[in-house]
C-alpha cells in the first residue's frame, strides 16, 4: 500500500485500479470500466438476486442513498423504478459524473440529486423505496440520516440498507480501519454497533422487517457464492476437525442445516466491520 494519504475518494480509487495485485478487488467492487458492464454485472449478481426478493412487486419511485457510481441505481432502473440517485460527489470516476455517463450508455432515466443523506432535497412522502448500499456506516449523524429516510418513504414504502460495517465494541472500530483496503489512502469508512443501527432506524418510525446476518444471505457474503462459502467454511472446519473432514460439506449443503449455522455463527462471528443488512417498512 502507498503511504501518501490521498486527498479524494477518486483519487484512492483511481491508485487501486492501478494496483496489478488487487485487480479482483476492484472487479469485485464494481469500480471497472466500461460502467455499464460493470452496472449489468452488478444487476446479474447472486447480491441483487437477493435483494430483488426484497423489493415490491410493482415497481414505483425509488431513491440510491449514497450512489456512487451508480451501480444499485442502474439495477433499480432495469427493475422498472423510476430512480433518483442522490450522490454529492461530482466525480466522474466514482460519483455523479459517473452515474450521468452509466445513464447514457444504457438509455436508462436517473435523476442525479448531488446532496447528502442527512439533509434530503425531496419532499415528504416521495418515495416507494429508499435504498441505501453500504451508506449507513459513512454518516455523520446516523438517526438524522434515518429519520430523513422516514420523511421522504411513502406509508408503506420499503426501506432496505444493506451490507452495512457492523463491530462488537468501540475498541474494534481501529482494527478494522488499519485492516481496511482503502481507508489508509483517503479515510472516510467507519463502522458502528448493530444495536446503533436498529435504534436509529426503528426510533425513526420505520418497522424493522428483517435482520440479514452476515452468512445467511449472499446480500452480504457476496462476491462470495454460496456454494464457494460453503466450502471455505467446510474447508476451515476441516483443518481443525479432520474427522469431520468428509460429513461437513454434505452437512452444510442441506438448507435447515445451513439455515441453523448460519444463525449460531452470526453468535459467535466477532470480525470488526462484518456485514450486516436491514429490510424495513414505514407503517401505514
Amino acid at each position: 500500500m502507498t503511504a501518501k494519504k490521498l486527498d479524494t475518494w477518486e483519487e484512492a480509487v483511481h491508485w487501486l485500479r492501478q494496483q496489478p495485485d488487487q485487480q479482483k478487488l476492484v472487479l469485485d467492487a464494481y469500480y471497472d470500466d466500461p460502467i455499464l458492464q460493470a452496472a449489468e454485472r452488478y444487476w446479474r449478481s447472486g447480491e441483487w438476486a437477493a435483494i430483488r426478493k426484497f423489493l415490491p412487486q410493482a415497481p414505483g419511485t425509488a431513491v440510491d442513498i449514497g450512489a456512487g457510481r451508480g451501480i444499485a441505481s442502474y439495477a433499480l432502473a432495469k427493475e422498472g423504478f423510476e430512480v433518483t440517485a442522490l450522490e454529492p460527489d461530482a466525480s466522474d470516476l466514482v460519483g455523479a459524473g459517473a452515474i450521468r455517463e452509466l445513464s447514457n450508455e444504457a438509455h436508462l432515466p436517473i435523476s442525479i440529486a448531488e446532496e447528502f443523506s442527512e439533509k434530503l432535497p425531496f419532499s415528504d412522502n416521495t418515495f416507494d423505496v429508499v435504498f441505501a448500499r453500504a451508506v449507513l456506516h459513512h454518516t455523520t449523524d446516523l438517526s438524522a440520516a434515518c429519520r430523513e429516510f422516514f420523511r421522504v418513504l411513502k406509508p408503506g414504502g420499503r426501506f432496505i440498507a444493506v451490507r452495512e460495517h457492523v463491530i462488537s465494541s468501540e475498541r474494534d472500530l481501529p482494527v478494522f480501519l488499519e485492516r481496511h483496503p482503502l481507508h489508509k489512502l483517503y479515510g472516510g469508512e467507519n463502522a458502528f454497533l448493530l444495536k446503533a443501527y436498529q435504534n436509529s432506524i426503528v426510533s425513526a418510525g420505520f418497522k424493522m422487517e428483517r435482520l440479514l446476518r452476515p452468512f445467511e444471505s449472499e446480500v452480504n457474503f457476496a462476491p462470495y457464492t454460496p456454494a464457494e462459502l460453503k466450502a471455505e467454511i467446510g474447508a476451515r472446519i476441516a483443518a481443525r476437525l479432520p474427522l469431520l473432514a468428509k460429513i461437513t460439506p454434505v452437512l452444510l449443503s442441506f438448507p435447515s442445516v445451513w439455515a441453523i449455522f448460519s444463525h449460531v455463527a452470526a453468535k459467535f462471528d466477532r470480525r470488526p466491520g462484518r456485514l450486516y443488512s436491514f429490510v424495513a417498512t414505514r407503517p401505514q
